[in-house]
């Protein structure tokens, strides 16, 4: 493995499991950066904040590994991301209510020497028929406040959705497939030149 830094450019608790499970080792750093939110480019929102939170991270760590990721959701052509309120989350949950909804997560890889790689990962999700008595049981059992869309399918999923297609940990807030395959690339060349890795 190489010895490099290598950092987690997200504060959040879902990521750091998820990369925890991966077995990848790493160092927690939250960018301080202003995120965007294009009302109708879900995809351009996700892709351009892990962009800027890594490009954060690797101006101030520039000889360390750093993966990014932001997380995001589209219903009806439009942009939904985290909520403001619980007013708001039970909004955002009675709307996906007997639909189907698309999730977008946008992770972005520094390495040194090396030119950043972007990629966005997608899944759809569709909800359960919800009464208002299991969005607010749901709202108190999971707290919605930080959470693309106001919910999370890894924690209570089961009161609130029906199905889901595509990567499940894309859901959860970070596709372990690619995230896999790219740091084991980079993580198993040690000290060599990240140049030289294969493009993935």
């Amino acid at each position: 493995m190489s010895d490099r830094p290598h950092i987690l450019a997200s504060a959040s608790p879902r990521r750091r499991r998820l990369m925890k499970e991966m077995g990848f080792t790493f160092d927690v750093v939250a960018p301080d950066v202003k995120e965007v939110h294009y009302l109708n480019d879900l995809y351009g929102s996700v892709m351009e904040n892990a962009s800027i939170k890594c490009a954060w991270c690797k101006a101030r760590h520039p000889d360390a590994i750093i993966l990014a990721a932001d997380t995001g959701i589209e219903f009806e052509g439009r942009t939904i991301m985290k909520p403001r309120s619980h007013d708001e989350a039970a909004e955002f949950l009675g709307r996906f209510s007997g639909n189907t909804h698309t999730v977008m997560t946008g992770i972005a890889l520094a390495v040194p020497d090396g030119e950043m790689r972007l990629h966005v990962e997608t899944s759809q999700v569709t909800f359960l028929e919800l009464t208002e008595a299991t969005i607010q049981a749901y709202i108190e059992n999971v707290n919605p406040i930080d959470r693309a869309g106001a919910y999370d399918i890894d924690e209570c999923g089961e009161m609130i959705v029906a199905s889901h297609k595509g990567s499940f940990t894309n859901i959860v807030g970070l596709p372990r497939e690619i995230v896999e395959e790219w740091l084991a690339t980079y993580l198993s060349i040690g000290s060599s030149s990240a140049a030289s890795a294969p493009h993935i």
